[in-house]
């Protein structure tokens, strides 16, 4: 237990530089803009006078480091400001925007870990079968897609030309969907929540598919060449049972690293995928927001997912240390 927590305390503290990188990093962006916030807020007809006095309101006026150092006291109490667009919390629409975000990238990770893990066994285990040959095929096709370029394909040719799903929204969310199967016995709004899920999801997910499958395959095949595997064979070891039970755990390791990172990936990834699909996520109000130069709400958002990254490789090297004995909690 002690280990644990130092290792969550250490970790903890340099998520916290990390973090603090990336708000100096965002704030320098918004200092070398050419754009002037106060003149985006000011109408089109507004005088010099009025310029300046927004800029004052803003606290734009003052020296740069001034300005540092206010921002990153609001940020230490959670402040991330108000849009300069919308006089709104920034906080409040990013926390209002993340559910669609988080839903969108978790099915994209799930879709990718449950199709490329059991593909990438079958391949490994039939290595230079035509198993094998299809499987690194799609594999290669996945790797070398855009997901934008995929995104508006399946749009055109299953929403537009075929008719089967729909092309964009999101007119309901998972908790709302299963609160009406719960406490209303419909599952209407829950088929509504899949069909409009499954596009976005397979254009998310394919190019982190096809990543893990190679992952899975070169990992069960370095193990099926290990002295312990032949061993288990000549015992008699039921093949399905060592290679799931054991081979398949040693060779986690890195799928399980890659995994848990390409959650961040997947988040601050699939702004291209949330505007083809018009999903009222982060991607979507990022790219609202820089094309207005809202930069509280684009350096919020910015913030949001770096620490998203630091929270996920503490995750991550923690559960790599419990699945091998041989990675230390450091």
């Amino acid at each position: 237990m002690k280990e644990v927590l130092t290792f969550v305390a250490r970790r903890s503290v340099q998520g916290i530089f990390v973090v603090w990188g990336v708000i100096t990093t965002v704030f320098l962006f918004r200092v070398i803009s050419p754009t002037n916030p106060a003149r985006l807020m000011a109408p089109d007809d507004a005088g010099p006078e009025l310029v300046r006095q927004i800029e004052e309101d803003l606290g734009l006026t003052e020296p740069i480091l001034v300005q540092y150092v206010n921002y990153l006291a609001s940020v230490a109490q959670g402040d991330l400001g108000f849009s300069y667009m919308t006089n709104t919390s920034v906080l409040r629409r990013i926390l209002h925007a993340l559910p669609g975000t988080l839903e969108l990238a978790v099915a994209a990770l799930l879709f990718a870990v449950f199709a490329s893990i059991p593909l990438g066994i079958l391949s490994a285990m039939y290595r230079g079968t035509k198993v094998d040959s299809t499987s690194n095929l799609v594999s290669l096709g996945g790797v070398s897609t855009p997901n934008f370029w995929l995104a508006i394909m399946m749009v055109l040719f299953v929403s537009v030309q075929l008719d089967l799903l729909p092309t964009s929204g999101r007119p309901v969310g998972l908790t709302d969907a299963i609160g009406l199967v719960v406490f209303e016995r419909d599952v209407g709004g829950l088929s509504t929540w899949v069909a409009h899920m499954i596009l976005p999801t397979i254009a998310l997910g394919t190019y982190y598919m096809a990543l893990l499958f190679r992952l899975t395959r070169n990992g069960v095949l370095e193990e099926l060449g290990k002295e312990y595997v032949l061993a288990a064979r000549g015992k008699g070891l039921p093949e399905p049972l060592l290679v799931y039970r054991y081979v398949l755990r040693n060779s986690l390791t890195p799928v399980v690293t890659v995994t848990g990172l390409q959650l961040g990936g997947l988040i601050g990834g699939s702004v291209v995928v949330e505007s083809v699909f018009a999903w009222p996520g982060l991607g979507t109000l990022f790219i609202r927001s820089l094309n207005v130069s809202d930069w509280p709400m684009m350096q919020g958002i910015l913030i949001l997912v770096g620490a998203g990254y630091v929270l996920t490789n503490i995750a991550v090297d923690f559960v790599n240390a419990k699945l091998n004995p041989q990675v230390e909690l450091a």
